[in-house]
C-alpha cells in the first residue's frame, strides 16, 4: 500500500499544547514527532468537526487528536478509513444507560443485603477504644436531634440509678462496663449505643410503675450492648449511607454521622436481636431478684399509649410485634417471685425524683404604693 504523508499538529487531551508532527498514511496511521510516537489503527479513527480546509482526527479510545490541512491526506485518509465518520448512535447511549442502571443497582443491593450481612462480621472486630470514641460521637448527635434535652442528675435517684445497674450488669457478659444517663424527653425511649453508652429519656421513668419495669428496659438494652448490637447497627446505617451518597452526590461525613444518629434512636433492630434482648433481660432481672415478666406490662403499655402514633418516637417504635414478644418475655419469666422487687419502695421513689420538674418562675410581685401627698405622683400613676 502506497505511503502518503504530510505535516500536522498533535494534542495529548490532557495539555492544551500543541506538537508538530509527521503523519504518515499506510494501512495504519503512524504519528512521530519531537516527543511523539503513535501507531493508531485506521478502525480507532473517528472525524471531529473543524473548519475547512483543516481536518481534525480523533482516536475513538483515548483523548488525544491529530491535526492537519492537507486535503489530498484527507482524501486518502477518508479512502482507506470507512468508519472515520462514524458517530456513536443511540445504541452507544441506550448502553451507557443500562450501565448506570445495573451499577445503581448493584450499589442498592450491595447497602440492602450486603452491608448487614458484613456488619455481622466487623462489629467484633471493632477495637474497643474506636467503639468508646464512635459512642460519644453518636451520643452527641442523638443530643442535637432530640433538640439537647437536659441530663437528670438528681442526687438521690442517681445513686439508686447506679445501684441498680450494677446489679443489672453482674454476671452479663457486658464487653464494657455500662454508662447510663438519663435526659429529660416527652418520649418514652431507651437507646443503646456503641461503647455501652445506654441512653434513657425520662418519660420512660415516668411511665414506669415500679423498678421491676425500669430494671427490665435497662437490661434488655444490656442485652443489646453484649451482643454488640449498636456497633452493628452503626456499620450497617453508616456503610448503607455511604454507598448511597455515592448515588445521590451528597457524600459528607455529617450527612453520614446524621443517619447514624437518626439509625441509633428508632433502634431497628431484627427479630432475632430483639428476642435474645429480651432473653437476656428476663434473666438478669430474675437474677437481680425481680419479676421478669414486668418488661412485657411496660412493652405493652408503651405500645398501647406512643407507639401506635404515627408521628410517634416511643420504646421499641420499629418493633411491630409487641404482643408475640410480651407472651414469650411471660413465659421465660415463670412465677412471679415473692419479695418487693429490685428496689424498695423508698428507692424507687427516689428514682422518679431523678428529673424534677424545672421550678417554674416566680411571678414579679407589684410594687407598693405610697400614699400621694399632693406634691409627687406615685408610681402607678402617669407623667
Amino acid at each position: 500500500m502506497e505511503a502518503i504523508t504530510t505535516t500536522g499538529t498533535f494534542f495529548d487531551g490532557i495539555s492544551a499544547r500543541p506538537r508538530p508532527v509527521t503523519l504518515r498514511l499506510t494501512f495504519r496511521l503512524d504519528i512521530v514527532g519531537e516527543d511523539v510516537a503513535r501507531d493508531w489503527s485506521l478502525l480507532d479513527l473517528r472525524a471531529a468537526d473543524a473548519a475547512a480546509p483543516l481536518m481534525r482526527v480523533n482516536h475513538a479510545q483515548g483523548p488525544e487528536s491529530v491535526e492537519f490541512a492537507d486535503e489530498a491526506f484527507a482524501q486518502a485518509l477518508m479512502a482507506r478509513c470507512p468508519d472515520l465518520n462514524r458517530t456513536e448512535g443511540g445504541s452507544g447511549v441506550t448502553r451507557l444507560v443500562l450501565w448506570s442502571i445495573a451499577a445503581g443497582l448493584s450499589v442498592l443491593l450491595t447497602a440492602i443485603y450486603g452491608v448487614p450481612a458484613a456488619s455481622g462480621l466487623l462489629a467484633p472486630l471493632v477495637p474497643q477504644a474506636i467503639e468508646a470514641q464512635l459512642g460519644r460521637s453518636v451520643d452527641g448527635q442523638i443530643v442535637t436531634l432530640l433538640d439537647d434535652p437536659p441530663l437528670c442528675n438528681e442526687a438521690a435517684g442517681r445513686a439508686v440509678l447506679d445501684r441498680l445497674t450494677a446489679r443489672l450488669s453482674e454476671g452479663m457478659a457486658l464487653p464494657v462496663a455500662p454508662q447510663v444517663s438519663v435526659r429529660r424527653h416527652k418520649i418514652a425511649n431507651a437507646l443503646a449505643l456503641p461503647g455501652g453508652r445506654v441512653i434513657l429519656l425520662s418519660d420512660i421513668i415516668a411511665k414506669a410503675r415500679n423498678g421491676d419495669e425500669l430494671a427490665g428496659i435497662l437490661a434488655h438494652e444490656f442485652g443489646h450492648v453484649a451482643a454488640r448490637d449498636p456497633m452493628r447497627s452503626v456499620i450497617t446505617a453508616g456503610g448503607t449511607s455511604f454507598l448511597l451518597s455515592l448515588v445521590l452526590g451528597d457524600l459528607t461525613g455529617s450527612t453520614v454521622l446524621v443517619t447514624v444518629g437518626q439509625a441509633a434512636i428508632s433502634a431497628g433492630y431484627s427479630r432475632d436481636a430483639e428476642r435474645a434482648a429480651d432473653a437476656y433481660a428476663v434473666a438478669a432481672v430474675k437474677r437481680a431478684g425481680g419479676d421478669g415478666a414486668a418488661l412485657a406490662a411496660i412493652l405493652e403499655r408503651i405500645t398501647d399509649a406512643d407507639d401506635e402514633k404515627p408521628d410517634g418516637i416511643s420504646f421499641l417504635r420499629s418493633h411491630p410485634f409487641t404482643a408475640e414478644r410480651a407472651a414469650r418475655i411471660r413465659s421465660l419469666a415463670g412465677e412471679k417471685p415473692t419479695g418487693s422487687g429490685i428496689l424498695s419502695e423508698a428507692e424507687w421513689k427516689s428514682l422518679q425524683g431523678l428529673c424534677p420538674e424545672p421550678a417554674k418562675p416566680e411571678k414579679a410581685k407589684p410594687e407598693k404604693t405610697r400614699p400621694n401627698d399632693g406634691k409627687s405622683p406615685t408610681p402607678t400613676e402617669k407623667l
